[in-house]
């Protein structure tokens, strides 16, 4: 693993871009408000709306990439840095519960942590959000794209929904980002076990 490197320095950093400075995309960082699993604002005072280089590349082109297919939409960045501090107290928060399999372990280290993972969603012409079955952060079995086909048979996720995350999923991954199993909202940009080896963990 590289260094670290404290939130507060990461403006002094050339590594990072603001989520500020890539056009066409709407921010609304959940985990800096109280509308979050945990009820509350886990950021502040820290301006946590940041990408290594590498990721925020990678997110123009899924910006590009939409705008080319439905240019009404615009993507929704939901959570990007996070800082290992941060992750420690969302491990914290699920302590003694199965949610914790959500999170990865700070010992190990989050891909958000480094700055190239996002949890995002889709705008449609009018600044909604489209429907992906579940809100961000919903913990349940309802989120997992490994489940969908399941999901859709007990008639608890529709064609649309799935469509959705279909439109999503396709925008990621052309960009060179991964999804998971468990939440149809987070992708790692590239190899994470690359990640934690090459790249800067922030604190």
């Amino acid at each position: 693993m590289k260094h670290s490197m404290a939130i507060e320095e990461i403006a002094a950093s050339g590594e990072f871009r603001h989520l500020s400075t890539i056009a066409h995309i709407a921010v609304d960082l959940r985990y800096a408000s109280p509308d979050n699993f945990v009820g509350r604002d886990l950021y502040s005072p820290h301006d946590c709306a940041w990408l290594h280089i590498d990721a925020a590349a990678a997110l123009e082109s899924v910006v590009a990439w939409l705008a080319a297919r439905q240019p009404s939409y615009r993507i929704l960045v939901l959570d990007a840095l996070r800082p290992q501090r941060v992750q420690q107290l969302l491990w914290d928060a699920l302590e003694g519960t199965d949610l914790q399999m959500y999170l990865a372990s700070p010992e190990r280290g989050s891909i958000h942590s480094f700055g190239m993972a996002l949890d995002l969603t889709i705008l449609d012409e009018n600044g909604r959000e489209l429907d992906m079955g579940t809100g961000f952060d919903d913990l349940t079995e309802r989120s997992h794209p490994a489940l969908e086909a399941v999901l859709l048979e007990r008639g608890e996720i529709s064609l649309t929904q799935i469509a959705n995350r279909q439109l999503l999923r396709d925008a990621m991954a052309q960009a060179g980002f991964h999804g998971i199993s468990t939440e149809w909202w987070h992708y790692d940009c590239g190899d994470r076990n690359l990640v934690r080896e090459k790249y800067w963990r922030i604190l």
